[in-house]
């Protein structure tokens, strides 16, 4: 398959995927994993992972946006790739809350808001969100974030796990 030409967009999984490792699962943020956006991909970009979270695989993705209307949680977007620092958790619940639940959530903390000098991350409803206009991608708050809610996707500045 050619590369894209760069700058493109791809749909983003706003998920990490720590709350299927909590036995409970009490999450009702995160990806269930149901296989909607897998099945209605017509260009086969979308795959669940070994987390149970949904992957996607940008080369692939030619960014319809068929995967954000089939989503039941709401959680995929179309994302700007040429801003590799991106929020990996959809949790609106209070810190304590998203703690409780899932080991990458956001917890609202303000850590990242404060680290952005671009002032494109913004803490909303306990939850970071990153106007990619603004962004940078010098990826201090993701670098800074306590609970690695924000990441690198090159895996550079983060480690990527899913």
């Amino acid at each position: 398959m050619p590369s894209k030409k760069f700058p493109y967009r791809a749909a983003f999984v706003a998920c990490h995927g720590g709350c299927h490792m909590n036995p409970e699962n009490k999450c009702t943020y995160g990806c269930i994993g149901c296989k909607k956006c897998v099945k209605e991909c017509p260009f086969g970009a979308i795959s669940i992972g070994e987390s149970g979270v949904a992957e996607v695989d940008e080369q692939a993705c030619k960014a319809c946006g068929k995967c954000v209307k089939s989503c039941p949680r709401k959680i995929i977007r179309i994302h700007e790739c040429a801003n590799y620092i991106a929020v990996r958790c959809s949790n609106l619940q209070t810190g304590k809350e998203a703690r409780d639940v899932c080991e990458f959530s956001c917890i609202g903390c303000g850590i990242c808001e404060k680290t952005c000098t671009a002032e494109a991350v913004h803490v909303e409803d306990h939850l970071a969100r990153i106007e990619e206009k603004y962004c940078l991608s010098c990826g201090m708050c993701a670098v800074k974030c306590p609970r690695h809610a924000l990441v690198d996707l090159r895996g550079v500045l983060t480690k990527v796990e899913f």
